[in-house]
This record gives structure tokens, sequence and C-alpha cells, in this order.
């Protein structure tokens, strides 16, 4: 019986049936030395006994052998009746003594390793369903709904928590029923993360199918989250759940060089920084504040781009986020590590030799600075959708990947010139990432102001003009959608820019093409928006 109904009568038993062997022996060894009858499969069963601990094989139990290569060996009565059967219930006693079911008082599973299947580059189809777990996830269920009397334990982790509760039930018989409650949620939550790492990936066929297409029902696999300091604000708290497939760079898998725990806000414009610069092939540099670009630039190599990037508006910049779309090498580390200025995160795709301690120790504030390594940034994924919530719900939608859907359409008198070509497409690459309404200003490949998140596109253009200054004379712009009124590009003009990129979509769209020939502006339509709320 379960050390949760304090009765010795019968022998406890546990059964332990797991892919992820490390510390099972271990775990197996202290259940028999509280008398506990082991029960295992397979390759479990053989780890177990070659440790020299006895262990009886499951099919001695059912009176069945594993068959069907392995597809079938728990799914039987006889081991569900001995994981469900509520032990004070005397028409389930009754059932197991008829039926010759024993109970079953601690499982330990976990789960065969589909997630780690599926990343392999050329599985197959055939592979990857027979990966699907079907007899675990079923032991979990089952021992979780019956943890009133059944320990569950699907995380190694658990494996010390599970024996200390073990042994104080030989004192209090009720001593472990919080732990069995919390191990049963985390169980739940396991099969949970495991269903949806599997509907995903039959998702995907989906999705290639009908690219357009978003799933019927939301599933976000996302195990494990970490807790953060706080949320937003010090008032809320607030975690961080990585998803665990797919291997594109990302803040979630990011590997943390230096410096403090990242925060709530960090994240989110960390996030913001790592994708903007995924937009250039050319060495490039962004300076994220707020989740929006306060600078953005182009070079000959990263050290240029990063004093062009700085340069965009360095009092912004003070305090912001860093990235870039190269190794960061040690002679750039010194450009950045100075005391007159100030970061809070800095990402690249790896730090050369060298650059981590230049970073750490070449000013004050380097001991805080969060190093984050990427990782190449290539093979972006177009099947992971942006999921936001709202209260009650979820919004969900693919990502703004790409300018292929895009036209490049000159509508205005003059054409633009060569030079004003090349930076129109390095401006429309950065306003996509710039919160509605947005204007971008920028002059050989380098952002001189940004106008973000005002209520009125107009007054964006004011905003960014007020950043660049003097800098907005021969410069470019792009707004993320359409004018509704040519004021905004009357504003432009009074600014001294010469040529504007924007979707075009309004009914006055000839009275902004108007505008430009008046003021010899060039002006490309590109017919498709980015907005960023």
């Amino acid at each position: 019986m379960s050390g949760a109904e304090g009765t010795n009568e019968v022998r406890r038993r546990a059964l332990l049936s797991v892919t992820d062997k490390s510390g099972i022996v271990e775990f197996a060894r202290g259940l028999a030395e509280r008398d506990f009858e082991l029960l295992s499969t397979g390759g479990t069963a053989k780890a177990i006994r070659e440790a020299g601990l006895p262990v009886t094989d499951v099919a001695e139990v059912t009176g069945f052998p594993e068959m069907m290569g392995g597809r079938v060996k728990t799914l039987h009565p006889v081991i569900h009746g001995g994981l469900l059967a509520l032990r004070d219930d005397d028409g389930h006693r009754a059932a197991m003594e008829e039926h010759g079911i024993g109970p079953i008082d601690v499982v330990a599973v976990n789960l065969y390793a589909f997630r780690e299947t599926v990343a392999k580059e050329g599985v197959t189809d055939a592979e990857a369903i027979e990966n699907i777990d079907i007899g675990g996830p079923s032991m979990i269920r089952s021992a979780a709904k019956n943890h009133r009397s059944v320990w569950i334990v699907t995380d190694t982790a658990d494996y010390d928590a599970v024996l200390s509760g073990l042994d104080k039930e030989q004192d209090d018989a009720d001593a472990g029923l919080a732990l069995r409650r919390e191990l049963a949620g985390r169980a739940y939550a396991t099969t949970a993360s495991y269903d949806a790492a599997i509907t995903a990936w039959f998702g995907k066929d989906a999705d290639a199918a009908t690219p357009d297409a978003l799933p019927d029902t939301l599933s976000i696999e996302a195990p494990g989250g970490r807790g953060l300091r706080y949320g937003e604000n010090p008032a809320q708290q607030g975690a961080f759940y990585a998803r665990p497939a797919g291997t594109e760079a990302s803040i979630a898998r990011a590997k943390v060089l230096s410096g403090k725990e990242l925060s709530y806000n960090n994240i989110l414009d960390a996030d913001a920084a790592l994708e903007l610069i995924k937009e250039f092939e050319q060495p490039a540099v962004a300076v994220i504040k707020h989740s929006n670009p306060c600078g953005c630039a182009t070079g000959a190599g990263l050290d240029e781009a990063f004093l062009r990037a700085w340069d965009g508006d360095s009092q912004s910049a003070f305090g912001g986020i860093l990235s870039m779309n190269r190794p960061l090498e040690p002679g750039l580390a010194e450009k950045i590590a100075t005391k007159d200025r100030f970061l809070e995160v800095i990402i690249a795709p790896s730090f050369a030799d060298g650059s981590v301690e230049i970073l750490t120790t070449g000013a004050k504030w380097g001991k805080n600075v969060r190093l984050l390594e990427v990782g190449a940034l290539d093979g972006l994924r177009d099947d992971e959708p942006v999921v936001r919530s709202v209260t009650g719900g979820f919004l969900v939608q693919q990502r703004d990947l790409g300018f292929g859907h895009e036209t490049r359409e000159v509508v205005s008198a003059r054409a633009p010139s060569e030079q004003e070509l090349l930076d129109l497409e390095f401006v429309w690459r950065v306003a996509k990432h710039v919160k509605s309404n947005a204007i971008v200003l920028a002059k050989d490949g380098m952002i001189v102001g940004v106008g973000a998140g005002q209520m009125s596109r107009v007054d964006s253009v004011h905003l960014s003009g007020r950043k660049a200054g003097e800098r907005s004379k021969g410069a470019v712009l792009a707004s993320d959608a359409f004018f509704p009124f040519r004021d905004a590009v009357d504003a432009a003009a009074e600014l001294g820019v010469t040529a504007i990129i924007q979707p075009g979509g309004s009914i006055r769209d000839k009275d902004s093409v108007a505008a430009a020939d008046e003021h010899g502006m060039a002006m490309l339509l590109t017919k498709a928006r980015h907005f960023r709320h």
C-alpha cells in the first residue's frame, strides 16, 4: 500500500521507465533501501539490474511480453489499475483483489525524445512518429490523477525530494500530500508541453500546404519558465518562458556570458534589437531604447557601423541595448567600453577572445552589462507565430519577415538617385521595427532621426526632424503606413528630405504625390505596410 495510507501489509512498489537515465540508478537504490519492489521496462530495467539491484520486468506483472517493437508494454489494466485505484474505496479494493492487481505507489517516467528527434536534420516522418510516446504519458496522467496515493516524478531533479518525502510519511501519513500535488501539477504540465510539441510538428505539414493558415487551436510549448525579479514594473511579477523548438538565433536561446540577470524590460528590448539587426547582410549595428531603434547604421565594418549608429542619437543611446550582426572583436570592444557610454545589454553572434574582458573591465558599468551570445543570424523561421495576450485571449499572427510581397514603384515625377535608392532600402528596413506611427530619417546608411509611437503621423515627422537637426537636409524618409494627408510630406520637405518611401493606399495618395512633385522630392510606394503596435 502507499506510504500515504500508512500500512505495511503489502510491500510498496515503484515503476521506473525513463528515457533520460541520469540519476535513475541512485533513485532506484534509494527506493530499494526503503523496501520498495522495483518494476521496470527495457533499458531502464537493464540499467537497474546492472547496478546490482533486484528488479521485476513489467512483462512478469502483466503476463504479456513487450510487443510491437516496444509500442505495447505498460498499457495494461494491471498497471493502470495499480495506479488509479483509490486505496480507501471498498469497490476499488475488491476489484484489485479479484483481478490480482497490486498498488503502485511511486512512478518515475520521462518521455521519448520527440523534440530532439524532430530537430535533427533530415528526420523522416516514420522516425518522428515512432518517437511519440504513448505509454509514458498514459502512466503519468494516471499516477498524477491519483496523487493522493501515488508519487509521480517526471523530472530527474525531483528524485531526492521524493525520497525525502517518503521518509517523512513514515511519521505522518499525510506529510507528502502537498508535494505529491505539486508533482502532479508538474506532471500534467509535462504531458501538455509534450503534446504541444507534437501538435506543432503535425501543424508544419498543414502550414506548408496552406502557408497562410493559422492553427484552429493555439498550443504553446514553453516549459521551465524562470522567474524574473519583477515584470514591467516592480509591483508586477514576471517570468520568462522559452520555446524549446527551433534553431534560429534568439534571446530565448542566447548564452549569457556576463552581467546581471536580465529583466523583463531587458528581454523585450533585446528581442527588438536582435530582430532589427537580422534585416541586414552587410555589417550593421543597432541601438534600441524602449523597444524602438534610436540608432542604426551599416558600414564597411562593425567599428564604423557602431560609431555611426551611436551618433544617430547619442543622448538616447545612453543606457540602451546594442546589437550587431558580426562577431564582436577586441578593437570594437575598446570603442564601446568607455566612460562616456553606458549600455545595459550587448548582443552579438559571438564574442572574440579578449573582447569579453575588455567590455567587462574597460568601464565601471562593464561589471553589470549583460553580454548575450546568440550564434549565427541565419535561417529565419516563418513557422513560428507571433503571440500577444489581451485580457481574456490571445492574438496570433505570422511574423513580418522579408519584403518579397512588396513592390518598389516610383510614383513621383523625379526618380530617386542611386544613393537615395540605397538609403530608402535601408530606412525601410529600419522603419519596420519602429512603433507606429513610425517615421524614420536616414542618410548614407545611417539613422539620423526617429519619430515613434505618435498618434498623428505628421507629429512623428516633426519629432524625427527635431532628433535629426541639420542632418535632415538631404535625408530620406520612411513611413510605415500611408499618409492620410499631404501635410506630412510638406513637413518633410521643410526638413530638407529629398526622397520618401511609403506603402500608399490612402484615398489621398495623389495629394501626397503632388506634394512630393511640388517639392522636387522622389517618392516610392511599396503597397505593403509594416505597422508595429
